[in-house]
């Protein structure tokens, strides 16, 4: 990828794409025709199953106000109560927090480039696929990996967060 194409994409995307040239990571982001807002879209877009798109859910760390972003598969829906015996007590992130401290908006937040770095958790479920597709920094751009690269790029843990099954 060439520095002119970087330049072609919105801003966020630009930030995602630049992180994963520089960390060596061999997909690049591909924007989609339509707005891949929710896991469903986006898998609906890519045709996989749902479980494959490592969805960013955002918190905001009551103590001092720090982002908690959580990273699971797309069917499934994080416990919060396990994430706050990991992290301390956490609320629902509102969409002005949530631009502030990734630099992304709702329904495009990449799990790495953020602009502010969150404490980052990895949901174990992810595992469960060999290829998983994340946001990369817009609702219409998305960027294929698999579950170790996003260990790798993030650097965070893997953790049980969700709700049993």
């Amino acid at each position: 990828m060439c520095g002119g194409e970087l330049q072609a994409r919105p801003e966020g995307v630009q930030r995602v794409a630049g992180l994963l040239q520089a960390q060596g990571h061999p997909h690049a982001p591909v924007m989609l025709d339509g707005a891949a807002r929710t896991a469903q879209q986006a898998a609906d877009s890519l045709g996989v199953q749902l479980g494959q798109i490592a969805k960013s859910v955002i918190f905001r760390r009551l103590r001092d106000a720090v982002a908690v972003l959580v990273v699971t598969s797309g069917d499934r829906r994080v416990d919060e109560s396990k994430v706050a015996a990991l992290v301390g007590p956490v609320g629902r992130a509102d969409a002005d927090f949530v631009k502030a401290r990734t630099g992304f908006a709702i329904g495009g937040v990449a799990p790495l480039a953020h602009v502010q770095p969150p404490v980052t958790l990895l949901d174990r479920e992810l595992w469960r696929f060999e290829t998983l597709w994340a946001a990369a920094g817009h609702p219409h751009a998305v960027f294929q990996l698999q579950p170790e690269d996003l260990r790798r790029l993030t650097g965070a843990p893997v953790a049980d967060v969700v709700v049993s099954s």
